[in-house]
């Protein structure tokens, strides 16, 4: 990769197409000094945008667009086929892995001074690297470890004896409790709480009696964690996601569980307690994983499924029923029902 200007400056400088084609082992169709400035959908794109087309449909509609530079898979036209005079084209791989990249040079979270605000709490036990931003309202318990780089932003909790590695980016109001390990670069947006209880209980004579949870977190690096998510600590072993593993919005992930590395969760979706779940999976939203279950790699769970028994293979499982209207959808069950009656 070449040498590059600041990411704050990537939109007043934009990327030509040779520097993003140079970047992403690419070639150029087209002008290759045109620069773009901004990433934009193909309906409103204009001449200094950057779109993608990973579809012949995509690729028609980018050819009837003003985009000024369009990524293009390598395999989807010939150069010749590719109205090189009116854009540019670069031609690489996988063009929405590249527009993802883009994403970050253009956009970036982690453009800030370092330092301790005014009004942010810092236990004097704790240790936060002099390249840290620690925002006003911010606790930093004793114990606590805050990486070079890392973000913290207003209003947040960080507990006890917890280690945050380089390049984090805690958003407002995030909540990170006692002896929980994160790796690099993870981000964790507002309202999500690493390390509360796990929903531990034991019955005695006709009343639930709780039971501390002794384990903690760990998480690996390059993690993203959504708004509102929760990961709960062990019981006793701890609850481990893997490097990689992207968590969208209201996930719930309960105590021991262990999410192999890449795996993504989409939002709504719950885990039950000590299930396992692989390394290259995709859960999608809404979705339930009863707990002690394990989830082999490669697996896709489709949206809403409820899975009850192991998953033992790659491949796509689905469960639940489309929504019908009202009396279809009775007329249907009382069929159903009446296929398990006896002498049927």
């Amino acid at each position: 990769m070449t040498s590059s200007p600041s990411c704050s400056s990537f939109a007043d400088q934009g990327l030509s197409a040779a520097e993003i084609a140079d970047r992403f082992d690419g070639e150029v169709a087209g002008d290759p000094g045109r620069r773009g400035h901004r990433l934009a959908p193909l309906k409103r794109a204009g001449a200094q945008d950057i779109v993608f087309a990973v579809s012949r449909r995509h690729l028609d509609a980018a050819r009837s667009s003003h985009a000024g530079i369009v990524l293009v898979q390598q395999d989807l036209a010939p150069v010749a086929a590719l109205d090189s005079g009116r854009r540019s084209y670069v031609l690489v791989a996988n063009p929405h892995a590249v527009f993802a990249h883009l994403s970050t040079l253009f956009h970036s979270r982690r453009d800030f001074r370092p330092g301790i605000e005014s009004g942010a709490q810092v236990d004097p036990a704790a240790h936060v690297e002099a390249s840290a931003r620690i925002c006003a309202g911010a606790t930093i318990s004793a114990g606590a470890r805050i990486g070079a780089g890392v973000h913290v932003g207003a209003g947040a909790f960080i507990g006890a004896g917890v280690e945050i590695g380089a390049g984090g980016y805690l958003y407002p109001r995030c909540v990170v409790l006692e002896d929980t390990v994160i790796g690099r670069g993870v981000i964790i947006h507002s309202g999500a709480v690493i390390g509360a209880d796990g929903f531990g209980l034991a019955q005695e004579q006709g009343r639930w009696i709780k039971v501390e949870q002794l384990g903690c977190v760990h998480i690996g690096n390059d993690v993203e964690i959504g708004a509102n998510s929760t990961i709960d600590r062990g019981a006793l072993d701890d609850t481990i996601i893997g490097d990689g593993v992207k968590i969208d919005n209201l996930v719930h992930i309960a105590h021991n569980v262990q999410i192999g590395a890449h795996t993504a969760i989409a939002g709504c979706a719950g885990i039950a307690g000590s299930a396992r779940i692989g390394s290259h999976c995709a859960i999608g939203g809404g979705a339930g994983i009863l707990g002690h279950l394990e989830i082999a790699d490669h697996v896709t769970i489709h949206a809403m499924t409820l899975v009850t028994r192991s998953i033992g293979a790659p491949g796509h499982y689905a469960s639940g029923v489309p929504h019908q209207e009202a009396r279809t959808w009775n007329r249907n069950l009382a069929a159903l029902r009446r296929l398990g009656r006896p002498g049927r």
